[in-house]
């Protein structure tokens, strides 16, 4: 008898054992199948992509006087037709003002222009001149202090309205403020010229001189070595800007020469390589001219991608650009049959998309890693730190949570490097979620201008972002209700 009841507790024990190993073993299954997803294939399109702080541009010059302007009138009049670009070259014009200090009245009259300036919906790339003509000797002040004065007199106008300027190209001197036909080209002047712009102008404003030469001579550099981009480096606002961009070997004298057998050669190809380095960090823009070989639409594409170039004058040289229109695209994938100029309008500064998506449980930390590959398929880098995230969208609520990615999308180059990838990632701790089901959105915000940035992918954007993917979580009386 006592060993009959040994046996039934023996038995007793073993079920009782092998109930527990069969509810861990069900709560294991649970704890890896509680999450189900999937993800959304992505591919890339050649749609048009309006974002800041790139793309084509058209100019406007103004004279500033002591008379009182109809700026409103002006902009309203010509902006109204210039619904294609996102970008605005201001040349503003002081040679009335060459021999001493800018008057009250027209310190008024470039104040309203920005203050009008300001209520268009463009960014604005900024250059001050004196001359407008190609005879900057006449019109250039007589001293370099002159110059230095108007700096710092323009000083409160240029950081109020720093958030609209993008750029502000040249050092005020120079036919047609492009920093050539000057006294003032000597290194003494560069360097005070840049010191006073830099301590007038707000940190976000990037400046710009004409050549590479005048850069490394500014920064006291000789390569590209040299050269450290620290947050506090100087570095890190000095752009460039090219008014002869392919006009022959030297980009019209952009580019210096070298004595080879003693002979006279263009440093193209170096000269080249430099800004492939450089603008990897800062922008670089103009315009195209003298329609010639260099020009020609895959030397350019391929010039343009090594510049990384950013930005473009969508007035000049009309005849390039009409070469372009006429010129087919003759490449693999989306692009495939696009005209040149469109080909280049899509592909001027960054243009990003998502490569792949990848959605994980990984159930013994209970987190849920999600990934975003990007990619960078326009010729420059995006400049400016952006800030990733996801966005979970409850489906039966209505209600969203969102999640910052890590990962910085400047490190991505573009241009020759239009294949590198970047892996976005996030753990996000399933305890934060509901069991509910979430479609999960990704977005780019670009908080400097306060959007988002469009991504260059067949998917549309909504007001949550691009939709990479679903997500089911799954309580437990639910799971096993779905089990059994």
């Amino acid at each position: 008898m006592r060993r009959r009841r040994q046996r039934i507790f023996y038995f007793a024990v073993l079920l009782l054992l092998m109930a527990v190993m069969l509810v861990d073993s069900v709560i294991l299954q649970y704890e890896r199948e509680k999450i189900r997803m999937n993800e959304i294939i992505f591919t890339e399109s050649a749609r048009e992509l309006r974002n800041p702080e790139r793309g084509f541009y058209n100019l406007y010059a103004f004279l500033i006087t002591d008379e009182k302007a109809d700026y409103m009138w002006f902009l309203e009049h010509y902006y109204k037709k210039d619904i294609d670009t996102d970008l605005t070259l201001i040349e503003i014009n002081l040679q009335k003002y060459r021999d001493g200090k800018i008057s009250e009245a027209g310190l008024q009259n470039i104040e309203v222009l920005f203050q009008v300036l300001g209520d268009f919906e463009k960014q604005m790339i900024v250059r001050f001149v004196y001359d407008l003509e190609g005879e900057n000797e006449k019109y250039e002040p007589d001293t370099v202090d002159v110059i230095l004065g108007h700096m710092e007199q323009l000083e409160d106008v240029l950081r109020k309205y720093s958030g609209k300027i993008y750029v502000l190209q040249g050092l005020f001197i120079g036919n047609w403020g492009e920093m050539n036909g000057t006294k003032y080209e000597n290194d003494e002047d560069l360097v005070r010229l840049t010191k006073q712009l830099y301590s007038v102008t707000d940190s976000s404003t990037y400046l710009a001189v004409r050549t590479p030469d005048q850069w490394r001579r500014i920064m006291g550099i000789r390569d590209f070595s040299e050269i450290e981009f620290t947050d506090d480096s100087p570095a890190v606002r000095m752009s460039l800007f090219n008014d002869g961009m392919m006009g022959n070997e030297s980009d019209l004298g952009t580019y210096k020469t070298k004595d080879v057998d003693g002979d006279k050669k263009t440093r193209r190809m170096e000269e080249l390589s430099f800004q492939e380095q450089l603008c990897s960090f800062v922008p670089n823009g103009g315009e195209v001219v003298v329609n010639n070989s260099y020009n020609d639409f895959d030397n350019a594409v391929r010039d343009f991608a090594t510049m990384h170039v950013t930005y473009l004058n969508n007035g000049y040289d009309q005849e390039v650009l009409d070469k372009w229109k006429k010129t087919k695209v003759a490449e693999k994938g989306c692009f495939n049959g696009v005209d040149g100029y469109t080909y280049m309008a899509r592909h001027l500064g960054y243009r990003l998309l998502i490569d792949s998506v990848g959605l994980q449980h990984d159930y013994q930390s209970d987190q849920l890693e999600v990934s975003v590959v990007m990619k960078n398929v326009g010729f420059a880098p995006l400049y400016t730190r952006t800030e990733t995230a996801l966005v979970f969208y409850d489906k039966k609520s209505g209600e969203s949570v969102s999640f910052q990615m890590n990962g910085d999308l400047r490190q991505l180059t573009g241009g020759n490097e239009s294949e590198k990838r970047l892996t976005l990632k996030a753990k996000i701790d399933v305890k934060d979620l509901a069991y509910t089901e979430y479609d999960i959105y990704f977005e780019v915000l670009y908080p400097k201008v306060g959007q988002r940035i469009a991504l260059a992918n067949e998917q549309e954007m909504n007001e949550r972002g691009y939709h990479i993917g679903n997500v089911e979580l799954y309580d437990l009386r639910q799971y096993l209700s779905n089990e059994l």
